[in-house]
């Protein structure tokens, strides 16, 4: 594995977080996928958010003692620290929660994901409301999202939106990843510009609209 991913978690250390998540934030918090989608917003978005912003989103209850606070709070560094270096690499992967169908089985869910992505673009609507006014090509970056967050009711438009069929919401789900990449490319690319950042500070959301047509995926799990 190459040194930077070694930053990514074990499966047993994103467990740890998983429980201690479902443990202090079943009622209101974010999930383990909710705090993967919050941070991925975040971190490919058109200006970092720092912890102090975001930590106060995730963290609900105070912690039971210094050693569970640095242990919880050195998880959280590392697993955001990892998101930038797994896009780099093209490694990255949504984390994704589960839900009971009605055949008795699970399947992957983007709800919860989807609800911190969107908290995550909440935390600087006023760059992409901006920028979505301006710019078709991030909205069509965007779309994939879009439409899994509708489904998920994450996100709130006044379209009439079709409710997607299983393969249709399989598809969504593995253009994720390549959606990610590319808008972290995105605004790599095309940064605020300086009247962005002046036309900034008011406190805003996004409700966002869905562009007509849909893109093809493949899985990339």
């Amino acid at each position: 594995m190459n040194d930077d991913l070694a930053l990514s978690l074990t499966d047993a250390e994103l467990d740890e977080l998983d429980l201690f998540l479902r443990r202090h934030n079943s009622d209101d918090g974010p999930l383990l996928d909710g705090v993967h989608g919050l941070l991925t917003a975040l971190l490919i978005g058109p200006e970092r958010a720092r912890p102090d912003e975001w930590l106060p989103e995730v963290l609900r209850e105070p912690f039971a003692d210094a050693a569970e606070g640095s242990r919880i709070l050195s998880l959280l560094a590392r697993l955001s620290d990892s998101i930038p270096l797994e896009i780099e690499h093209e490694r990255y992967e949504p984390i994704l929660g589960e839900v009971d169908t009605d055949a008795g089985d699970s399947a992957l869910s983007a709800a919860g994901w989807c609800h911190g992505f969107a908290q995550g673009i909440n935390l600087r609507a006023e760059f992409w409301e901006l920028r979505l006014e301006q710019d078709a090509e991030l909205m069509r970056l965007l779309n994939p999202v879009v439409v899994l967050a509708i489904e998920s009711g994450a996100l709130e438009t006044d379209d009439s939106v079709a409710a997607l069929d299983d393969a249709e919401y399989d598809s969504y789900l593995a253009q994720l990843p390549e959606t990610v990449g590319a808008l972290a490319e995105y605004w790599r690319v095309h940064p605020p510009t300086t009247r962005e950042q002046a036309a900034t500070g008011s406190a805003s959301s996004i409700e966002f609209r869905v562009p007509p047509g849909r893109r093809g995926g493949r899985w990339l799990h």
